[in-house]
């Protein structure tokens, strides 16, 4: 489950999201150059396909066990972020060249240099290979369809899919959200299951979403929409369900028992071009690179300047510590034992760090080592304060679970 959203702003484009996924599953951020590959094939994530002579370099944040990313941008200001949607009558696909959505976000980046090329690749090839394979790899059969927002600094056009069927919109209002059901008029009457559609909130979330959509004007703003948790204290704490979590708002938070999902990576790029004097004008995306937008910073990446921040070879779904997205869980999941109080602690802080981060942007390299350390410190700071457990007995089991299977320390 996800949410994305697009801000067309007096000064330019803004664009947002929280991809929400298994929450063992570590999502790292990989940069790929531009290349003219030798081979006349390409392997996705379950399928074959056939290569193109040449891609376009670009910035992916990817689950560790997948070829295809759940949003990313390439070198000419282009940035996809995707959503599971649940459609009914349409099936999926069993083809050998099935994708996942996972895999046409990535090749429409790789293949479009605007946002309407992206479109026209991802709509060709969906056609010709269909959409399929599984969608998770702790639910092997868990699958589902896909809606996209494709933007570039000239606008956004929202993509949204069942089966090989496909319906466009161009974004032509002030902000646009989408969520885990289509919504499209007359494309999203046809296919959208309403059922699996109220068990995901989508309508709850996009509602909070299209809202901060709609007034957002600088980076900042987008950060917070990515950090709600609903109610009237939005910034404070998650509200828990026990079918589906803490998923009624856009920053999730796992434990449900019917969908277990957390907001695993998040992203904001701002297309808008920087006039001040002797800047340039390359967008500049600013990821967490670790779950839960709540306890992350937000640091600013490039295209066009890859950095070493993590091993070469991808993580597994284990707890590692040479992976910053692993260490940060230490953080997350200490800070959910009293997540409003946890929150308080360091929420300050934070909002400090990025403030002067957005009006000077340091190195790739240097905010992700500062991260570091202050996430370190607010770890060491959550461990002496020693907060009581407030979660209920169902919420702790759950947690339990998770963390047991990932073999987190204690």
């Amino acid at each position: 489950m996800c949410d994305t959203l697009v801000s067309l702003t007096d000064d330019g484009v803004l664009f947002a999201k929280n991809s929400d996924r298994d929450p063992n599953e570590a999502q790292v951020l990989r940069w790929y150059a531009a290349t003219e590959p030798a081979e006349t094939t390409l392997r996705c994530t379950w399928s074959e396909i056939d290569q193109v002579p040449r891609t376009h370099a670009v910035v992916l944040s990817q689950p560790w066990w997948m070829w295809g990313a759940e949003m990313g941008a390439n070198e000419h200001g282009v940035v996809i972020g995707n959503e599971a949607v649940f459609t009914r009558s349409t099936g999926r696909e069993r083809s050998e060249t099935a994708l996942l959505g996972m895999d046409l976000l990535r090749l429409g980046l790789e293949r479009g240099a605007t946002a309407q090329e992206a479109v026209g690749v991802i709509v060709d090839l969906l056609e010709r290979h269909g959409q399929g394979g599984a969608c998770s790899h702790e639910h092997p059969r868990f699958t589902y369809d896909n809606s996209f927002i494709v933007a570039d600094p000239d606008g956004a056009i929202v993509l949204e899919t069942a089966g090989r069927r496909w319906a466009t919109e161009t974004v032509t209002g002030r902000g646009r959200s989408i969520s885990n059901g289509l919504t499209i008029p007359g494309f999203a009457d046809k296919y959208a299951d309403p059922v699996r559609g109220r068990v995901a909130q989508c309508a709850s979330r996009r509602g909070r979403t299209q809202a901060s959509a709609e007034r957002a004007d600088d980076v900042a703003a987008m950060w917070a929409a990515l950090r709600d948790h609903g109610g009237e204290a939005p910034q404070l704490s998650a509200q828990w369900s026990p079918v589906n979590g803490a998923l009624a708002a856009p920053c999730a938070h796992a434990a449900g028992i019917v969908t277990t999902t957390q907001s695993t990576a998040s992203w904001v790029a701002d297309l808008r071009p920087d006039q001040r004097p002797g800047r340039h004008s390359e967008p500049l995306h600013w990821v967490t690179g670790t779950s839960a937008p709540c306890t992350s910073i937000a640091k600013p990446v490039r295209v066009t300047q890859p950095a070493d921040i993590d091993p070469a070879e991808m993580p597994i779904n284990t707890y590692d510590p040479a992976y910053r997205w692993w260490r940060h869980e230490r953080l997350h999941r200490l800070a959910l034992r009293d997540h409003g109080r946890a929150l308080a602690r360091f929420a300050e802080d934070r909002d400090r760090v990025e403030t002067e981060w957005f009006a000077e942007p340091p190195t790739t390299a240097a905010a992700f080592a500062a991260a570091d350390r202050l996430e370190e410190a607010w770890l060491e700071d959550l461990l002496g304060a020693d907060l009581a457990e407030t979660r209920p007995g169902w919420l702790r089991r759950r947690w339990r679970a998770i963390d047991g299977s990932a073999k987190m320390p204690a």
